[in-house]
């Protein structure tokens, strides 16, 4: 019998145990990886096999939280994501469905996993065609948003100058540029120039647009 391959994202190690050993009970699921921040979820995202990645809404320790990191690992794979939670209101379920998760479950009911991740990777978790759609629209909607000014500096950055040769090419003080990169870091989803580079190339949007 095949396995659904199963990755778990949480900061609590106690938590991992009990949900790995649970989850191995059944004899369908399997759970092939855990981890306990961002970056390492990311990183083993791109090296190992995977079908549903059970994700903490909030991971301590990480300037990612699950959300972000959801939508980072699914620039890598193509993955189902249920978001596992303590806290169960509307704004971080909009958030995390936004980001891309086929489901949304509160912690206590644990119980109801095993039939919730074979929902997510048989395509019938609930609205997922209409989520996904609305994940893809929503990015595009945010690197569309970055001024002319922010893509002048993106320019820049991508062909590989520094912040002082930018701040003296397009004469700013460094207040300004620093300003304008965080904006644009923050509509692009990512942490750091590389990664906002890596990104779009990767999407290839901007080449979209002067297409368009």
């Amino acid at each position: 019998m095949s396995h659904i391959k199963v990755f778990i994202v949480e900061d609590d190690a106690d938590w991992i145990k009990a949900l790995t050993s649970f989850l191995n009970r059944e004899p369908d699921l399997l759970v092939v990886g855990a981890a306990t921040n961002s970056s390492e979820a990311i990183s083993m995202a791109q090296t190992i096999a995977i079908d549903v990645v059970l994700m903490d809404i909030q991971l301590d320790g990480s300037k990612l939280d699950g959300i972000h990191t959801a939508m980072m690992m699914q620039e890598y794979s193509a993955v189902k994501i249920i978001m596992l939670t303590s806290i169960n209101d509307e704004q971080s379920m909009t958030q995390a469905f936004t980001a891309g998760a086929v489901q949304y479950l509160e912690k206590l009911r644990f119980q109801e996993l095993p039939q919730t991740i074979r929902a997510a990777y048989h395509h019938s978790a609930p609205m997922e065609a209409l989520l996904k759609e609305l994940t893809r629209l929503k990015r595009e909607e945010q690197l569309k948003e970055l001024t002319v000014a922010e893509r002048e500096v993106f320019e820049l950055i991508e062909a590989g100058y520094s912040q002082s040769q930018i701040e003296q090419k397009l004469f700013k003080a460094e207040s300004t540029l620093k300003n304008q990169v965080n904006k644009m870091l923050k509509k692009l989803g990512v942490r750091s120039s590389k990664e906002a580079v890596e990104k779009v190339r990767r999407r290839g949007l901007f080449q979209r647009d002067k297409q368009e």
